[in-house]
């Protein structure tokens, strides 16, 4: 018997891997919460259980789990989060964009940072730091865990339907779409900082052209 073959809807250990590592993923970013809803989308593959739908469900609960978790681990023990993660030159961009990101996007930025290689970690921990608003941030973790826990085990039945003889080729296949689509996501979000970057550098320069009226 495979790992996948054990990962099935009679099986406790799907819902309890559907529920804690997405969870946990928020904190220990090392955990492969993604993949492993990927996998439960293509072990469950060839299965039209009802209980699947508890499977998402977990996987959504433990996403809104991890986030708030962050949140809180933010907002109540700020100095040492601040030590933990945003000491360093790279840490403390990582948090100067997400604050920068929240101004601007609110909301929307909870959601589309899920997807974010890295994201999902510095936009939370930043919004318990800054003491984002915390209803908008409870409500946007919502929907951004039912958004994520969707997309991820689609990804996987997508798989392991396309290759029902063969599920690790079908888990190979959907590992690669959303590295896919993480990796467009990234890159749209620095060709639009880019963007941003460049025109308030010319507006700048603009503004030191400008004449001097007596």
């Amino acid at each position: 018997m495979s790992v996948l073959d054990s990962l099935q809807v009679g099986s406790a250990l799907s819902y309890l891997i559907a529920f804690v590592i997405p969870a946990l993923d928020a904190i220990l970013p090392v955990l492969p919460a993604e993949s492993a809803i990927i996998a439960l989308g293509v072990a469950t593959a060839g299965s039209i259980d009802p209980r699947i739908a508890l499977l998402v469900g977990c996987a959504a609960a433990g996403a809104f789990i991890g986030d708030n978790l962050s949140y809180l681990l933010g907002r109540r023990f700020g100095p040492a989060v601040q030590r933990r993660f945003f000491v360093t030159p790279k840490g403390v961009r990582a948090r100067a964009w997400a604050e920068r990101s929240l101004d601007k996007f609110g909301m929307q930025l909870i959601v589309v940072c899920r997807f974010i290689p890295g994201g999902r970690t510095v936009v939370t921990l930043t919004c318990g730091l800054t003491g984002y608003p915390r209803r908008r941030f409870v409500a946007a973790t919502a929907v951004a865990a039912v958004i994520w826990s969707l997309y991820a085990f689609f990804i996987g039945r997508v798989g392991g339907r396309a290759f029902e003889d063969n599920p690790w080729a079908g888990l190979v296949i959907a590992f690669a779409v959303s590295i896919a689509v993480s990796a467009v996501i990234e890159v749209i979000r620095r060709l639009l900082a880019r963007r941003r970057k460049r025109a308030s550098a010319e507006a700048t320069r603009a503004e030191g052209r400008a004449p001097v009226l007596d």
